[in-house]
C-alpha cells in the first residue's frame, strides 16, 4: 500500500496592509504542516513585502499568532517560499533584502508548483 503525498500551493497576494489577510496563509500552512502535508508558499503583488527583511516584526492581527513567529514555525518545518521576480523588481527589492528562505523566480516555477500540487490556495 502506497502512501499519497499531499502538498498544498499557497499564493499570498496580500501584504502588511491588510495584517489579517497577511497572517491567515501562514496559519493554513503551519496547521497543513502540523498534518504532514508539504507546503510551498507564493508571494506575488503587495505579498511579495511580507517576506522582506524585518517587515513581519510590523504585521500582527487580533487573535492570531504573530506573523513573525508564524513564519519562523513554517521555515523551522521545511516550508518552501517562492517570491515573483517582477513583483520585487518593481518595489525595488534585492534578493539579499528577503528573509532567509525565501527564493526569487518566475511565472514558469508557480505554474510548476501549482501543477504539482493536491490543492491550492489564494489569499
Amino acid at each position: 500500500m502506497t502512501v499519497e503525498t499531499k502538498k498544498l500551493f499557497i499564493m499570498v497576494t496580500t501584504g502588511p496592509e491588510n495584517p489579517e489577510l497577511a497572517t491567515v496563509p501562514f496559519v493554513m500552512a503551519t496547521a497543513a504542516q502540523a498534518g504532514d502535508v508539504e507546503v510551498v508558499m507564493g508571494f506575488q503583488g503587495n505579498g511579495s513585502m511580507l517576506v522582506v527583511k524585518c517587515m513581519s516584526d510590523h504585521v500582527s492581527a487580533n487573535g492570531f499568532p504573530k506573523l513573525s513567529e508564524l513564519i519562523e514555525t513554517y521555515i523551522e518545518a521545511g516550508g518552501k517560499m517562492y517570491v515573483c521576480g517582477p513583483c520585487v523588481g518593481s518595489r525595488q527589492v534585492k534578493e539579499e533584502e528577503l528573509i532567509e528562505g525565501a527564493t526569487i523566480v518566475g511565472a514558469s516555477s508557480f505554474v510548476s508548483e501549482i501543477l504539482s500540487s493536491t490543492q491550492s490556495l489564494i489569499y
